[in-house]
């Protein structure tokens, strides 16, 4: 006689639910505390270091490249996604810097499903199909990176909308922000008493990481055995189940439980990696694995938006653009007739080439994540423009000279200020600038480029203020040799006795003097661009 296996008490599932829940939990304060953790600890590294991220990153193909290798190593672009939010939070980066990063992201977690497939290539026909589901979602997002990368490299185009988004639903003002805290005001204390414990960046670095990447880990262990996408030994499950047939049932139903899953377990590269063996079984057809894995794409986003709960502007601005990317993509290769079935094709094609040449998934692994991208870096290693500016300034009578280093890369719209006081080698602060049209975003300082009369209200440090347009210099000469055109000239009036006077060059996007007055008579600090090289 067969005996039926008895249902679990009820005490033994509530304490079973109530674990899982008090894990889940526990990984997700982890998870806070250690971006709130890697922030303060690259704030604490210094501006030198901060400067070195700024210089890499200021290239959008490096920043694409760093991306694709550290998702790819770390098989993660959760992590590596956080760990952006992070860096741009804390001012080493900026959100146009930060995009390609993201993008990279998106290709580098791919590398996991396209191992996968290689893990067949002792079966032949089993080989080509498992290539052809592997390798589809590297294409769907290469073909992404080819449409937007070049509207975000040359126009902003991710940037400025996701900017705008934030300003318009959520309240927040353009620019970075100086200062957040994912954990607030009570329990951020801890990330503060950890600093002042350990009291050195590298080690801070290095904690927040291993916090960061465990609680991810952690956390999608705990629900992928919840959900039963995990076997013994932690690998996908490779055959027909009740589960895996509901998932495929319908297009509209396959696309949500991507998106559901992956959102879940905050891991596209296992839900993507679910279908690889499915497929090439033949338990389900690439057709119908591909609204699985544009779903994925989807539900990876909700990890940005994880680490914005925060509610500043950098941090939600991070988290539309890579909804944005990913939605976008989405969009085209879904619903665009003949588009969408080019990422099918070639991976199909990639599929068909192993059949003939075994070591094509290897070349092709070589190729997409390691030759091309380094190619493209030393291709455009050349677009980096550097420019250093001397200012005097006079402070309470005293005059002294300071360097400015501005880093810009051609056709970028963001650049770099590293000020150097005196005879220091390292940059004493760094300041983001942003050009976008007539606008200029100084140190999340707004300056409009407009007809003279034209007025707007603001606050600063200083106060309330209502800045005017006085005039417009067509040219202005610096000194003997060196001038500057479209010199607009600002002026600050926070009351009747003190008001603050910049002229700025449009053509250059440079500072050049800054004067304030009080009740009459001249402030101190006043600066004065000399010269340039």
């Amino acid at each position: 006689m067969e005996v039926q296996p008895t249902a679990a008490p009820p005490s033994h599932r509530w304490k079973t639910i109530f674990r899982n829940t008090a894990y889940i939990l526990a990984a997700l304060f982890i998870f806070l505390l250690a971006l709130d953790l890697m922030i303060s600890s690259l704030q604490h590294l210094g501006a030198s270091v901060a400067e070195t991220i700024i210089m890499a990153t200021s290239n959008p193909f490096t920043g694409l490249f760093i991306g694709l290798l550290i998702t790819a190593i770390i098989q993660s672009s959760s992590a590596t996604t956080s760990m952006v939010v992070a860096l741009v939070a804390s001012g080493s980066i900026s959100l146009e810097g930060a995009i390609p990063i993201i993008m990279g992201a998106n290709v580098g977690t791919t590398i996991t499903s396209t191992i996968v497939s290689l893990g067949f290539i002792t079966k032949k026909k089993e080989f080509r199909r498992a290539v052809s589901a592997g390798t589809y979602h590297d294409f769907f997002n290469i073909l992404t990176i080819l449409i937007l990368f070049p509207l975000e490299y040359y126009y902003g185009f991710l940037s400025g909308i996701s900017q705008q988004i934030a300003s318009t639903f959520f309240d927040q003002p353009f620019g970075p922000t100086t200062r957040i805290s994912f954990l607030g005001g009570g329990l951020g204390t801890i990330v503060n008493n950890l600093v002042q414990l350990i009291d050195n960046g590298f080690v801070l670095i290095i904690l927040s990481f291993v916090l960061l990447f465990g609680s991810i880990l952690f956390f999608r262990r705990v629900l992928s055995g919840i959900l039963g996408l995990e076997t013994e030994g932690g690998k996908s499950a490779d055959k027909d189940s009740g589960v895996q047939k509901f998932f495929f049932q319908s297009p509209l139903k396959c696309f949500g439980w991507g998106l559901a899953l992956t959102a879940v377990i905050r891991s596209s590269t296992i839900t993507t990696s679910l279908v690889v063996p499915l497929v090439a079984k033949k338990v389900i057809r690439l057709n119908q694995a591909v609204p699985f894995i544009l779903g994925a794409n989807i539900g990876t986003t909700i990890t940005a938006f994880i680490a914005a709960m925060s509610n500043s502007n950098i941090a939600i601005s991070i988290a539309i653009a890579h909804f944005l990317f990913n939605f976008i993509g989405v969009l085209i290769f879904s619903l665009v007739p003949y588009v969408k079935t080019i990422p099918v094709n070639l991976a199909k094609g990639l599929g068909k080439l192993t059949i003939r040449y075994r070591l094509a998934g290897f070349v092709y692994i070589l190729l997409t994540f390691f030759f091309i991208p380094f190619s493209l870096i030393y291709l455009n290693r050349s677009a980096q423009t550097v420019r250093e500016l001397t200012y005097s300034r006079d402070n309470n009578g005293v005059t002294s000279e300071y360097r400015l280093v501005s880093t810009t890369f051609r056709n970028h719209q963001f650049s770099s200020w590293a000020v150097y006081e005196a005879e220091q080698k390292e940059p004493g602060q760094l300041i983001p600038v942003e050009r976008r049209k007539n606008m200029l975003m100084i140190n999340n300082e707004l300056f409009e480029f407009n007809q003279p009369g034209f007025c707007r209200d603001g606050e600063d440090g200083d106060g309330q203020y209502r800045m005017c347009i006085v005039e417009v210099l067509p040219d202005y000469r610096i000194n003997e040799t060196t001038k500057t055109d479209s010199v607009f000239v600002f002026r600050k009036i926070y009351s009747e006795n003190h008001s603050v006077e910049l002229m700025i060059s449009a053509g250059d996007n440079m500072i050049v003097s800054r004067r304030s007055t009080k009740n009459g008579s001249q402030l101190s600090d006043q600066l004065r661009l000399i010269s340039e090289k």
